[in-house]
């Protein structure tokens, strides 16, 4: 799984310290932002499903479809994201084994 660090941006908020990357095992681009300090938690997290943001682009569209300016993603992360989600992935044992064919049907 790879994590880069850029800055993330909204009308209400910035966040030095947000993580982008590519999680191989769902597949998925994603993004964690703005730390609860509570919980230690990220309250802006994206790319938790299979499949969720198969490309960088879908995430990035969700991002600005909900207001946030992404800032610091280099031409090298992104270069090395992709090379990451190109790699071929075999389905994890509970796609082999049908577990969550109903979870895909909705």
């Amino acid at each position: 799984m790879s994590r880069y660090a850029i800055t993330i941006s909204s009308p209400a908020r910035t966040d030095d310290n947000a993580t982008i990357g590519y999680d191989p095992p769902l597949r998925t681009y994603f993004l964690q932002a703005f730390e609860n300090p509570k919980t230690e938690w990220p309250d802006l997290w994206m790319g938790t499903r299979i499949e969720e943001f198969p490309t960088l682009a879908s995430l990035l569209g969700a991002l600005a479809e909900k207001g946030f300016v992404i800032d610091g993603l280099t031409a090298s992360i992104t270069d090395a994201m992709a090379t990451e989600a190109a790699r071929p992935r075999r389905g994890s044992v509970a796609e082999r084994y049908g577990l969550l064919d109903h979870l895909q049907k909705r």
